[in-house]
């Protein structure tokens, strides 16, 4: 068993607090990657979605995990457990120093998630207070005008990575 933290960062022009519509643990949010099979490296040609919402009974033993899948070349089976409770947005201070925010943990048994993808279901907030809602990324760039802080806001270059964690 590893633990991946996938980490998050952009560039927010007058914006903070990039996260999942609801929050980071957010239960209808999907996650889209690819996973590479730890057994044979077999890369999924697809991306596989990950949510909290999904709770599949494990086949051995007690609990649950959020997906199931063979590896389509050699046959092993793996899982993806979510790990809530660990992430947190992205900031403008974190964004301005290149730093990337934890989102979330994943528990991987059997496979490694690599290439995030970004999509819709975010929520950023401008520096004036304005809340902007249902963000789509996954032209990886999203731009607006904040009537209240009578300024330009934009998210551009979006970019992630899986670290290990413990």
């Amino acid at each position: 068993m590893v633990l991946f933290a996938l980490q998050i960062t952009a560039e927010l022009d007058n914006l903070t607090d990039l996260q999942p519509q609801g929050g980071c643990d957010d239960p209808e949010f999907t996650y889209l990657f690819k996973l590479k099979c730890q057994s044979c490296g077999e890369l999924t040609q697809k991306e596989t979605a990950v949510s909290l919402s999904e709770a599949i009974p494990l086949p051995v033993g007690k609990g649950t995990t959020n997906l199931l899948q063979k590896c389509k070349f050699c046959d092993r089976e793996g899982s993806v457990t979510m790990i809530p409770g660990r992430g947190r947005p992205l900031t403008q201070m974190l964004s301005e120093a290149g730093k990337f925010a934890p989102l979330m943990v994943f528990e991987c048994r059997g496979y490694e998630p690599v290439d995030y993808v970004f999509g819709g279901g975010w929520k950023v907030q401008s520096l004036a207070g304005t809340t902007f809602d249902n963000v789509d990324l996954s032209e990886e760039e999203f731009a607006e005008y904040d009537e209240k802080g009578e300024c330009p806001v934009m998210i551009s270059k979006p970019s992630s990575t899986f670290v290990v964690v413990k």
